[in-house]
């Protein structure tokens, strides 16, 4: 465990945890023990096109071994995000793990078109997305300094060094690897034990994309042989927070395939989900070292 955690099971949130990634991620902490605080907006069937609720999401983690606990937040609206730490503070009392998952993703995203053809809504990934990280990431901060511990993690992919499906999700993208980066110079500059990461995410065998491939094989049948399932990217997570060297790695964006290597991580079935080095032949941008204040 890492130096200055407790015996105590580790206290973890996951934004937009009700189904797809962050599902996956909330539940493989869950498996290692976790507490995990899942929020989204489902809270019943019908709330959401697709399946999925915080509850579930919430009694899947203690199935797993973990303490699932749901919580209806909206990370478009501040209030609602700060009421949810404190409500972890209160109740446990300290927070080792955030993963800023959340995101306004609308099926409109990858449909043809250039993006002043496509609806205004797709900006709100800006909003919720990278906005929202930002104030989670704020929130946890002080907690986080002030315990000497904890990591912060994005949710990204190599969408943020390449075109793919608009600039919206570019931005998104780009945005959280930028700042997993600057928020670890702050935590260097505090001197605090505290590290950030981006981690580039495969392919993920959620609902969304196996029935975007199911919708057109021709085009995206490709993606069934790189794909990762949603929990593998919560395994390399846990591996991170238990990494003594993570400092080492905090301020980068990482390709979640390559940890899966780094720590002997495999997939549902043994398998090892390739890095988007060999199958984009892309890589994470290598921030400058220049500081200005």
């Amino acid at each position: 465990m890492p130096e200055n955690s407790t015996s105590a099971p580790a206290v973890a949130i996951v934004t937009g945890a009700s189904r797809g990634a962050g599902r996956g991620m909330a539940v493989a902490l869950g498996s290692h023990g976790a507490t995990v605080y899942v929020t989204g907006r489902s809270q019943k069937a019908g709330d959401h096109p697709l399946p999925g609720t915080i509850y579930e999401t919430a009694e899947a983690i203690t199935a797993a071994g973990g303490k699932g606990i749901a919580v209806r937040c909206d990370h478009a609206d501040d209030e609602q995000v700060k009421a949810l730490f404190e409500q972890v503070i209160a109740e446990q009392g300290r927070l080792d793990i955030l993963v800023n998952n959340a995101a306004a993703v609308h099926d409109e995203l990858n449909a043809p078109g250039n993006f002043w053809e496509k609806p205004l809504k797709l900006a709100d990934m800006i909003d919720v997305g990278v906005r929202s990280s930002y104030v989670a990431s704020w929130l946890a901060a002080p907690i986080m300094v002030g315990q000497n511990h904890g990591l912060i993690v994005f949710t990204s992919a190599s969408g943020a060094v390449h075109y793919s499906m608009g600039p919206a999700y570019g931005a998104h993208k780009a945005g959280v690897d930028k700042m997993a980066f600057d928020m670890d110079v702050d935590f260097k500059d505090a001197g605090a034990q505290v590290a950030s990461v981006s981690i580039w995410m495969g392919a993920l065998a959620t609902d969304r994309l196996l029935a975007i491939i199911a919708a057109d094989e021709e085009k995206y049948g490709y993606l069934r042989g790189q794909i990762e399932t949603p929990e593998f990217t919560g395994h390399v997570i846990w591996a991170l927070y238990n990494d003594p060297e993570i400092a080492k790695l905090s301020g980068q964006t990482l390709i979640g395939a390559e940890l899966g290597v780094k720590y002997h991580i495999k997939d549902e079935g043994g398998r090892q989900p390739p890095s988007y080095r060999e199958t984009h032949k892309v890589a994470p941008h290598v921030h400058y070292p220049l500081v200005i204040r």
